[in-house]
């Protein structure tokens, strides 16, 4: 039976985790349309990275039908309005939470749960809040880690919950991700990773769809932007690096979830939009620090002997076209400290394990 048409306990339990810094405007458009999604069993849970902008109080304006958002993507609903809030401090989340009663019997897309964080532990430390208390408490079967700057097309969960339920070995699956500003363009399909020029390169980037890529096939990879991941493999391989912060750290979690012999697949079906660098763009040097020091990091840890020579050779002349591309004196100095702390402050080798979960067989 289509997953569309059983019953809403028949359908496995997904858990929505959505980062929020300093861009709540990005995040009440998703949250727009996220809620009016097919997919009948999911929880959508926000975690707040310590933002200064009134975020938290716009979220919960927005619950409220206070807030009419207007998109191209979508027309707005009020019939879902008012929006049941759950709010935790980042502890009480942690502690595993207790007010879930309070939203038994309310549809999916009429209940949210707001984590407050005290500060900005970045992309995988915030993450990695909201994956431990969905863990302890909702028991899902599934983990979506949602990107605040995408819109979702109502079929995307459904197709992504189709594929990871095909086969056991299928651990992780991502959509394809069109561009927000170009709706018809291709921000990145499926991804291949090259340890040995440090490159992690994505397919399908800026092409217009044609229904080129409209199959399904491994990747080297789940991107960040849409990151769904069985909850049984991230019990057993554990979460995010904190260290990295952001960049690379899901390339680093996906390396350790093909060594457990799990599949990574895209699946054309999904679809999602993205607004490119909404975060991160605000700093200048800021990826090229991440994406240097956390590249160094993750080829120390998972990279054979052969792929770290080669990177010992090809890398540097990566940095110095990169370089000459962007001569600005702070993305150049930006790129200097994060070589410099990639040699010399490793910390690709602490993997947080979740010690209430023992690993799956």
């Amino acid at each position: 039976m289509p997953l569309l048409n059983t019953k809403v306990s028949q359908a496995p339990r997904v858990s929505v985790i959505i980062l929020n810094w300093n861009g709540w405007k990005d995040t009440i458009e998703c949250l727009e349309s996220l809620y009016q999604i097919s997919y009948p069993n999911y929880d959508v849970i926000v975690i707040d990275n310590g933002s200064t902008d009134d975020s938290i109080e716009k979220i919960k304006e927005f619950c409220e039908g206070k807030i009419i958002v207007n998109s191209s993507f979508f027309k707005y609903s009020q019939e879902n309005k008012p929006i049941k809030i759950v709010e935790y401090t980042r502890e009480e989340a942690e502690a595993g939470g207790g007010k879930e009663s309070e939203l038994f019997g309310l549809p999916s897309n009429k209940r949210l749960i707001l984590i407050r964080n005290e500060k900005n532990y970045g992309f995988a430390g915030g993450n990695n809040v909201g994956i431990r208390y969905a863990l302890k408490a909702l028991n899902p079967d599934y983990l979506l880690l949602l990107n605040n700057d995408t819109v979702v097309d109502k079929e995307f969960l459904s197709e992504l919950v189709k594929v990871g339920e095909r086969e056991g070995k299928i651990g992780a699956v991502n959509p394809k991700i069109y561009r927000y500003d170009e709706p018809k363009r291709l921000q990145a399909v499926y991804s291949k990773v090259n340890f040995s020029g440090g490159r992690a390169p994505v397919i399908g980037q800026n092409k217009i769809d044609n229904g080129q890529f409209d199959f399904e096939r491994e990747t080297g990879y789940v991107f960040g932007e849409c990151f769904f991941v069985k909850s049984k493999v991230i019990k057993d391989v554990g979460l995010f690096n904190p260290n990295y912060f952001c960049y690379w750290e899901e390339i680093e979690l996906c390396m350790r979830i093909r060594k457990k012999g799990y599949r990574m697949l895209y699946c054309p079906k999904a679809r999602i939009w993205h607004k490119v660098s909404r975060s991160s763009g605000r700093i200048i040097g800021f990826k090229e620090y991440y994406s240097i020091r956390n590249c160094i990091w993750t080829v120390r840890k998972h990279a054979n002997l052969l792929q770290k020579l080669t990177f010992v050779f090809y890398f540097p002349l990566v940095l110095a076209w990169t370089a000459v591309n962007n001569p600005s004196p702070k993305i150049l100095k930006a790129m200097i400290k994060g070589v410099k702390d990639g040699v010399f402050s490793y910390a690709g080798s602490e993997m947080p394990r979740l010690k209430f979960c023992k690993p799956s067989n």
